[in-house]
């Protein structure tokens, strides 16, 4: 007769054994291919074997010290093969891992740390302070601390990561009770237009997530990735990373996204695979060591987190001829892929985001979130798996996202008759001047085919007679001189008139976040005063 314990025994035993989370994928991989070159990181390559033997080792040694599942632990370092290591031995203990900006200002950092309930810090030692200064009053709920990349120096009140690794059977293995829907990584936003949500991603989200990304982005086992973007971003760390590792890449960590690094990396180690926001491709571009390196080995490129400009991808297309494209659209709040538009469709479709990828359905839906006819601009929601479970200890904000059953992603697009989706612009960029609205991306493709312009972000800034008037900010390219009176003659010659920019000024560099994303709330604060001179 089976009591209610057994019966319990044996519903753990069957999850146990069809569980999927982000510490299986690993481990799987270790067994399939234990002798492969797994990370490459500053001089120093593991297997696959090694890697999964590091990440077992971590996870005792936080487990000795009392950490445990469900403990939020907070991760700021720059990329490193330590942040590999950590990322899977949390995962390992049910732990959730909050990799945060490590330029975030102290402000920032303790609303997060007091908003998720922190109760360990993990950093590289040029961190430990500002974890330390943040937490202000909550210092006494930190209960773990732990410095990365193996620093000799010692931390008052902090231990060395690699001093935790010693002193266990690195064959053992370690089992706790974790289900496919246990939350595994909580991501802040950038906050651009309130404080930050903390999304919560379960390992369910995050696998579906990868198969999408290894199914839509073509990747294969015997390809080499380069990963420069920050990994504390859902690009570098969901899209890339994770399905690395989940089919058995080689992957070189890069602890900065320099041009100059990128190029000489690809060309001494025959990397395949690169992914960068629209803003590092440009300076990869103009970067005079592009017409040095050898690339040839460079096959799959990809592009995302911002729209590519036209122009831009011409040219990346007839001077990388042995690459091919993919442009990837997504948010966060969907682990981040949702869309891909696919190398064969990149000049048939310029412009587009693409089709759902692998596990996503899409539609573009008015304010009352009815579905709108072919090539009409509504916003875009999703149905995936990959969404998150929420916003952390915020369910007013997590049932409007979810409203009617499908993630509202606050972007604006359409939909054409073969189901490719052209994002319009954030809803927040959309720009009402004099009444009528205008598309701020629009006008930033206008303006990047005029001769002489590197870079371009157009906003709005208040206006007492237009109420928000169209406003370009403009990087020339390197010797060039542009003046008003020719950017504005373009314009009129390729816009209609209530789209020409009202004001226009040139800098030096757009100011960006670390993932590339041009940071427009920061040039509104800043170029506001253009309507008052």
């Amino acid at each position: 007769m089976n009591t209610q314990a057994n019966v319990h025994d044996e519903v753990k035993m069957i999850q146990r054994a069809r569980r999927n989370t982000l510490s299986d994928i690993l481990s799987r991989t270790a067994a399939r291919m234990p002798d492969k070159n797994a990370i490459a990181y500053n001089g120093v390559t593991v297997t696959y074997k090694e890697l999964d033997t590091l990440v077992t080792l971590t996870a005792y040694g936080f487990k000795r010290d009392g950490m445990g599942k469900g403990d939020m632990i907070i991760v700021m370092s720059k990329n490193s093969l330590d942040f590999v290591i950590v990322n899977f031995a949390l995962a390992r203990i049910g732990a959730v891992m909050i990799p945060i900006n490590y330029m975030l200002s102290t402000t920032d950092t303790a609303y997060i740390i007091e908003h998720a309930k922190a109760s360990g810090f993990i950093a590289s030692k040029a961190y430990a302070d500002v974890l330390d200064i943040s937490a202000k009053e909550k210092a006494k709920e930190i209960k773990y601390r732990y410095i990365m990349e193996n620093s000799e120096d010692q931390v008052e009140g902090w231990k060395n990561l690699k001093d935790i690794q010693y002193g266990h059977n690195s064959n053992a293995k370690i089992e706790v009770e974790i289900a496919d829907d246990d939350l595994c990584h909580v991501l802040y936003t950038s906050g651009t237009e309130s404080r930050p949500k903390g999304v919560m991603l379960t390992h369910k989200s995050i696998m579906n997530e990868y198969a999408s990304c290894v199914f839509s982005g073509k990747m294969e086992s015997d390809d080499i990735m380069i990963h420069a973007l920050p990994l504390y971003h859902s690009a570098q760390l969901h899209v890339f990373l994770g399905p690395s590792i989940y089919i058995g890449c080689s992957s070189i960590i890069l602890e900065k996204a320099t041009p100059e690094l990128i190029l000489k990396t690809i060309e001494e180690t025959g990397a395949s695979q690169l992914f960068c926001p629209p803003t590092v491709w440009i300076a990869i571009l103009r970067h005079p060591d592009f017409e040095v390196r050898d690339l040839s080995t460079l096959r799959k490129c990809y592009y995302g987190a911002a729209i590519m400009p036209r122009e831009i991808l011409k040219e990346l297309s007839s001077r990388l001829p042995n690459a091919k494209f993919w442009n990837l659209y997504g948010q966060t709040e969907v682990a981040p892929l949702a869309t891909v538009l696919q190398p064969e469709d990149q000049l048939r479709k310029i412009g587009s985001a693409g089709t759902p990828s692998l596990y996503v359905e899409t539609r573009i839906v008015n304010d009352q979130d009815e579905e709108v006819a072919r090539g009409e601009v509504g916003e875009i929601v999703h149905r995936t798996p990959h969404a998150m479970k929420g916003y952390l200890y915020d369910p007013v904000k997590t049932r409007e996202a979810f409203r009617n059953g499908w993630f509202h992603s606050g972007d604006l697009g359409k939909m054409d008759e073969e189901g490719y989706i052209t994002i319009i612009d954030r809803k927040k960029d959309m720009i009402n001047t004099g009444g009528i609205n205008v598309s701020s991306r629009e006008v930033e493709e206008v303006i990047y085919q005029l001769e002489g312009v590197s870079e371009v972000a157009v906003i709005s800034i208040p206006d007492p007679y237009w109420i928000e008037a169209v406003t370009a900010i403009i990087v020339p390219k390197k010797d060039v001189t542009l003046s008003k009176e020719v950017v504005e003659q373009f314009c009129k010659e390729h816009l209609t008139r209530f789209k020409v920019p009202k004001y226009v000024t040139f800098t030096d560099a757009l100011p960006k976040n670390p993932s590339g994303k041009v940071l427009k709330r920061a040039l509104r604060d800043q170029y506001e005063i253009l309507n008052k001179k």
